[in-house]
Parts: structure tokens; sequence; C-alpha cells
């Protein structure tokens, strides 16, 4: 098989008196951002380069080309083309959303809540998506105003998450004149009806402006109501719970602050909350004239306070911290609070009387690991009944009708699974690994009942390890593709996540990242200790952030996998941490640290990006993925990070790179058909590297 050969350029680069050596870097050119708009402006050897690997990627499944159709329908056997969602009952209409056997996308629809008229499917995804005629259908919002009488939506379609919004007159379902570009594509509607609020992107494509678009008004008269001076920060804007103020949100990984104004006033004028923190992080709702603020100030995994609308200064504490345990936002109904808590990566959901300001655990499951959800029947808070759903890796999601008052709960919806599931022949579990410093992390298994603990098997061990962003043991249908071929399926929660809290994201950042890679081969080697699998039997399984993960494996610890899938991946960490000028960067100094600042930032992060530590050794096989249009991990990092991995690797393992010319984002391409296309081919590359071929 041809190898695609990559053209090198020597670059050196000082930065602290160290020397940055990349013979790839021309890669990043500097109009990279006009690629995400227009892929014409990609240079033609790195376009060619693209084109050899994606035919070489081609080849690579000719002979699983069978196998991949397989677990398409094997995938789409298992999902109920044809279904329709739980309807909410607003004030005039009920809404709900339907899908069909022969589409690939969603259908919003509604009807009068007396029944005088039928249903009428207001926005029809497969429609809309024909009548743009473009391949990729990116949906920001769907949005109906208060009245009910106009629809905002906004599309990105190219994959570039420039989202331009569109305004049409439910009455005659005609699109009007009002076309808003580049924004972030979210949509808040005043409660009039004849204005909606929007987020504008900056020329680095981050939201820091704030608009009001009155219908049918030139959009460049539109009235810029916030503005964001921070380039480290990004705003948005949304609605309270009880609808009396707009709150807007300005932030970076770490601070926010937030401003309010009344929903009804004319002449707008947003009012602090409270001034910014480095590291204190809050959300603002109001209810039955209380602010209600969840923070982690003096409380690293939240508390709740609260204070009288009219005297924002006295603040009381309404719901305490809890030593590691999570502690989650709100939902109101007139006469009961519904929150959420999670601890040792375990959610459960609570509900607290008002009057009597009694607590109660709401359960709904005898299974101990899962995720369980609410969500509102109605626009009307004046009810007792919510819906709570459950799910866990092994058993599909169930909602229930739940009453609080008399705690009665009736199934309204199951998910179903045309082609048959019975969890009983799958175990869950959750073990821990003790990682280099003490740490225990948790691992959430899922495995056929019969499967022995033999030290023979192969295990997917996913994890991203960043954000703060938690790995939820929920269910997916597509895994069992997997598991019914006797590979074990297993979640790695470790630190940069959210987890466990705010310290487990703090263990796993700035200059405690290698913890997040640590904390991986610490479960790995204990999965190989306990006999689930066995040094070489592991296949990673991680995209963007978690695709940095992947890739400091590689370096570290690549004898422990079979083959890892890295997908769409942040691989070239300091390149685009020394890049001010790209969209996230600023904003994600807190996440990494600033190399450009800090000669101790710089040295730490090279020590461990995964480019800059290619290395003359063995790596295992490889699926690395890419997008021209994903803007959060840009094409070049994937690009040089294949080029280089080749250039120095003693093995003679396949290492694939597939990167989408066509309009695709940082998920993929749009569509349900598509999506699953994706999906067989990764479970195609992880079989036939494990050497399963049915």
């Amino acid at each position: 098989m041809k190898i695609p050969k990559l053209k090198k350029i020597e670059s050196v680069k000082k930065h602290h008196g160290i020397s940055l050596e990349d013979d790839y870097a021309w890669v990043d050119q500097p109009n990279i951002l006009e690629v995400l708009k227009d892929p014409g402006k990609l240079l033609p050897d790195v376009k060619e380069y693209i084109k050899e690997n994606n035919s070489q990627t081609e080849n690579y499944f000719k002979d699983v080309k069978n196998l991949q159709k397989k677990i398409f329908n094997e995938i789409k056997s298992k999902i109920k083309l044809e279904d329709t969602s739980l309807k909410f009952k607003d004030k005039k209409y009920y809404y709900w959303t339907k899908t069909q056997t022969k589409g690939n996308y969603t259908k919003n629809v509604r009807q009068i809540i007396d029944g005088s008229k039928p249903e009428e499917i207001y926005f029809d995804g497969d429609l809309e998506k024909k009548k743009c005629g473009s391949e990729y259908f990116g949906l920001g919002s769907i949005s109906v105003s208060h009245c009910d009488k106009f629809l905002a939506y906004s599309l990105d379609l190219k994959g570039s998450e420039y989202y331009t919004i569109y305004l049409r007159d439910l009455d005659d379902n005609k699109n009007k004149k009002d076309v808003i570009e580049n924004t972030s594509g979210s949509i808040t509607w005043s409660l009039d009806g004849k204005s909606f609020f929007y987020s504008k992107l900056d020329q680095f494509h981050r939201p820091r402006q704030i608009y009001k678009h009155i219908i049918g008004a030139p959009v460049n008269t539109d009235e810029l109501i916030f503005e964001e001076k921070d380039e480290t920060f990004t705003c948005g804007i949304s609605l309270s719970s009880d609808e009396k103020f707009f709150i807007i949100s300005t932030s970076d990984h770490i601070t926010t602050e937030e401003y309010f104004f009344p929903s009804d006033t004319k002449f707008i004028k947003p009012v602090l909350f409270q001034k910014r923190e480095k590291d204190v992080r809050y959300s603002l709702d109001s209810w039955k004239e209380y602010f209600y603020i969840q923070t982690n100030k003096d409380a690293r995994d939240y508390k709740i306070l609260r204070c009288k609308i009219e005297n924002i200064d006295k603040l009381e504490e309404f719901i305490p911290a809890k030593k590691e345990t999570v502690i989650g936002s709100l939902e109101f109904l007139d006469d009961f609070i519904v929150r959420g808590e999670k601890a040792d990566a375990i959610p459960k959901l609570f509900v607290r009387n008002i009057k009597t300001n009694e607590e109660e655990e709401i359960k709904i499951s005898n299974e101990t690991i899962g995720c369980p959800g609410v969500s509102l029947m109605q626009r009307d808070r004046n009810t007792s009944k919510i819906r709570v759903s459950w799910e866990s890796m092994k058993t599909q999601s169930k909602i229930y009708e739940y009453d609080i008052l008399t705690k009665e709960k009736k199934l309204v919806k199951e998910v179903e699974i045309p082609s048959g599931h019975n969890p009983d022949k799958y175990v869950i579990e959750r073990i821990k690994a003790k990682s280099h410093d003490g740490r225990m992390i948790p691992i959430s298994l899922l495995r056929l009942k019969n499967s022995k603990k033999d030290g023979k098997s192969k295990i997917l061990l996913y994890a991203y390890g960043a954000y703060k962003h938690s790995i939820s043991p929920s269910f997916s249908v597509s895994r069992f593709c997997l598991v019914d071929r006797g590979i074990t399926f297993a979640i790695a929660h470790i630190r940069g996540g959210g987890d466990l809290g705010d310290v487990w994201h703090e263990e796993g950042k700035k200059k405690l990242k290698k913890n997040t890679f640590l904390d991986y081969i610490a479960c790995a080697n204990h999965l190989i200790n306990q006999k689930y699998t066995y040094k070489g039997g592991i296949c990673f399984y991680g995209g963007s952030a978690g695709g940095l993960t992947g890739g400091a494996l590689a370096n570290m610890a690549p004898d422990l996998f079979f083959s890892m899938l890295l997908l769409v991946p942040f691989v070239d960490t300091m390149t685009t941490m020394l890049n001010k000028k790209l969209p996230l960067t600023p904003s994600e100094w807190e996440l990494w640290g600033n190399p450009i600042n800090s000669k101790e930032y710089f040295e730490y992060i090279l020590s461990y990006s995964p480019y800059n530590n290619l290395d003359k050794k063995n790596y295992p096989s490889m699926l690395i993925t890419t997008s021209l249009f994903d803007n959060r991990v840009l094409y070049s990092e994937p690009i040089k990070y294949i080029a280089k991995l080749r250039d120095v690797k003693t093995d003679e393992n396949p290492q694939l790179l597939k990167c989408k010319m066509e309009a695709a984002g940082h998920g993929g391409m749009s569509g349900r058909d598509n999506a699953i296309t994706e999906l067989a081919e990764e479970y195609s590359f992880i079989l036939k590297t494990a050497k399963i071929y049915d």
C-alpha cells in the first residue's frame, strides 16, 4: 500500500528561548479560518494529500464493506425510525416532534389544544434540507414566538458553525425578508413576539455581541444591547423561568458574570448581578419574587443561594454545598422545586415542597447505576405532575408521568428497539482503579452476562477528560453491535472531566493535565489485572479533547492498545494554544495554560502535546478523522499529526486519515443515515483490527 507523503519545509520558531521545530508548520496557513467558509482557499498540496489519504483509507476498508453494511443494518434495525415524542402543552398549542422511516431529519409538529384544527408540521427538516440544496444541514435553533405566529430558525450549511437566522410567518408558511448571517445560532424571543435576541460572531468566530432584531426592520438597524470586551469571554441570552427577566451570561471556562433586565421593558439597560470574580461561576434564574443563584463560590461543587428580587445584595443559603457532590440547577413548579445532584459519577433527582421545605429523592428504577432525567409536561407550572425518565447502559430509556403528591408513576413512553433487546443478557459493573497519586478512578462497564473474566477478551475503553464534561453511563443501541460480538464497552471517568465534581476537573487541567492520561493508564492496567482484558487488548475511542487524551496515550503507553480511534482530535495542542486568533484559543488558556506569556506552561504543554512528542517507536493501528469545515479542531492538526507519525513510527500497522472534504462539522456529517454510516465505518475498523469479521 502506497503511503501518502506530505512535503516538508524546515521551520524553527523560538518561544521563551526554546526552539520549536515543525516541518509541517506551513499547513497552518495564515488564512486558515477562511477555508471554513471557502474550501477553494485550501493549499493545493494539502488538498492533494487529503485526497491521497482518503483514497488509502477507502482502500483499507474494501474487504470489510459487507461488514459495514451489516453493522449499518444492525444499528438501523435497533432504531424505531417512525417515532413520535411526547407532547408539550404550551398556552395555545401542543408541541412535539416526529421522525419517519424515509426521512433523516426531525419534523416539528403542533396542534391547537382544543383540537379544533388538525395538527400541522411547521418545520420539516427533510423538506428544508431539500430546499437548501446543501449536502450538510446543521440546525442551530427552531424557536416559535410566544404569540405562536412566527418561527425563527438558524442553519449552518457547511459544518463550520456560522449560523444564518431565518424568519417565517406561520400563518402563510412563507419566509420573510429578515435574514441574519454570522450568528452563533441561538434565538431568544421577546414576550410580545415582535422581536428576538441573537449573538453575533466576531472575526474570530466568537459570540461577543448580543443584538435585538425587530421583525421587518433592516438587520443593519438591529440594536446592540450587550458587548463583551474581554476576548477570552463569550456571551449569550436566555429568559428566566418565570419569564420576568432576560438573563445575559458572559463567561470563559472558569468565570461567569450575569446581567438582567425586565422582559417587558422598552428601553433595555442590563443590570449587573454580581461582578465577575476569577474562578467563580454562577447562574441566575428568577421565580416567585426571588432570584436563585447556583454558584461555586466557597462551594467548589456548587450550592444554591437566593435573594429577593428587589434586594440582590442580601443573599441567603437555600441549598447548601455537599462534600464531593455536585449540586445541579433547579426546575420550578408553583409548589415544588425539582433539582439534580451527582456523587461518585452517579446522578440523582430530588423534589422539594416549597411550602414545607421538605425534600426527598425521586427513585425511578431499582438499578443502581444509570441516568435519571426530568422535564416539564406543560408551560403552566400550576401542577404536581412532571415527566421523569431512566436509562442505563443496558436498559433503554423509559419515561414516566410522575405525580409528586401521590408518588404515582405511569409509563408513557419507552424507547422501542424493533429488532429486540433483552437487558438481562448484559451486566453493568462499576469498579475503581487506583491512579498514580492514590486517586480512585471510576470505571463503568457493560458486557455480556456470559462473558468470561479470563484475560482474553478485548475491551473498548472510552474516555474524554476535559472541559468538566461528564460521561454519563447512558444507553446507546449501537454499542451492542460490539458488545454482542464479545467486546466489553467501558468508560474511564478520568480527571479533567466533571464526573466527580469541580475538583475532579481541576486535577486534570493546566499543570495537572497529565493526571488525565495517567488515570486512563491506571484504568487500563486495572482492567488487565482483573482479567477483563490483556495488554494489547484495548481499543481507545475518543474525540476532540478526548482525541488529545488518545494521542498522549499513544506516546506514553502504545503497547496497551490493539487500535485507536482519534476522532477530530486535538493533537497539535501547542500550535493551537500559541495562536490567539483561532476561535477557541483565548478562552481555553484557562484550561491548558497560556504558552505565549508563560515559559512554564509552554514547557508543560510541550511535554505532552501529542504532535510534539511523536517518537521512533511502534504505534497501534489508528483511524484519525477530521473535516475541512471544523472550526473547533482545525483540519491542520490531524493532517500534520498523521504526516509526522508516519515519519517516525517503526511499526507496520495501518494509521489512517479520513478528512471530509464535503460539508461536515465537528460532529461529522448531518442526517440520521450519514451518522449511522460513519459509526458503521468506525466499528468496522475496531472489529477488523480485533480480527472479528462476522
